[in-house]
């Protein structure tokens, strides 16, 4: 598997999530840590995880596993970079470093047998993963086989744009095959002409052009970095994206009832959705 994945990277086929994550744990505060939570408590209505089990399918960074520990529940956390199992563990060592209700490991969603290994859990989380896993519906399959009856399905999936999807993959295979040193300008200049094009948005509408408190509200609603985010956008492969219908239809079919929803409107990013397993 490792292999696999190293080469991966040296092809320009996938993204060093890992390295990303690794730069964004500077930028990680309270106040992120909060957003984080809070996050967790609106999509899933509750006010704590207190004697649930929390599996985090792609841990990135550990800022989600960090806030659904500190939210109660006993913690298993997986990622398939070997960079971002580290992040995760950093988290685990600045917060809960002799605790024995978070478990981390390097492993993938694809591994099924592994999978077998490691139980159900109450609720099983997968935000903007499983899209970049070269195989997103076997992804989404495997991770509802981890789901306890009555227990929760928290996933977020890439927006199916259309046309300007097919125009992002351009993009994001073309920053995977850019030089090192070349990828941050290609980010800026698409940065740049989004947050050109927000900001004319804001001066029609009469509000301030500046992009600060979009940039604040986003660190309040997911604890997230507008830079680090770009990188990611820009870059993350493999990259797949799916309608709303292309999730709720088949994970109906397989016993789940959409309790929570959060959509792009159309957009592009992730649609946010919350599954219960009822069988």
């Amino acid at each position: 598997m490792r292999t696999t994945y190293l080469e991966e990277i040296a092809q320009g086929a996938r993204f060093e999530f890992g390295a990303n994550w690794t730069s964004f744990l500077s930028t990680l505060d309270d106040e992120r840590i909060q957003g984080a939570e809070n996050s967790l408590k609106w999509m899933l209505e509750i006010s704590d995880l207190t004697g649930k089990t929390f599996l985090d399918i792609g841990s990135g960074s550990g800022l989600f596993s960090l806030a659904a520990r500190r939210l109660g529940a006993a913690v298993f956390s997986f990622d398939y970079d070997s960079q971002a199992v580290r992040c995760t563990k950093e988290l685990k060592y600045r917060y809960y470093p002799e605790d024995q209700s978070w478990t981390i490991e390097e492993s993938s969603v694809l591994d099924k047998d592994h999978l077998k290994s490691i139980g159900k859990f109450d609720i099983v989380y997968s935000w903007g993963v499983l899209h970049h896993t070269g195989n997103m519906k076997k992804s989404i399959d495997l991770a509802c086989d981890l789901v306890k009856e009555n227990g929760i399905l928290f996933i977020a999936i890439y927006n199916d744009q259309g046309f300007y999807s097919q125009i992002w993959s351009i993009i994001k295979n073309m920053y995977n095959k850019l030089p090192l040193l070349i990828r941050p300008l290609l980010v800026l200049v698409i940065a740049s002409f989004f947050e050109t094009k927000y900001a004319l948005g804001r001066i029609l509408r009469g509000k301030n052009p500046l992009p600060f408190q979009d940039w604040m509200q986003k660190k309040k609603e997911r604890g997230m970095s507008v830079w680090h985010d770009w990188v990611d956008w820009c870059g993350g492969l493999p990259f797949e994206v799916a309608k709303p219908e292309q999730i709720i239809v088949p994970l109906r079919g397989k016993g789940y009832t959409l309790q929570n929803i959060v959509t792009c409107a159309g957009g592009w990013g992730c649609n946010q959705y919350v599954f219960r397993r009822s069988t």
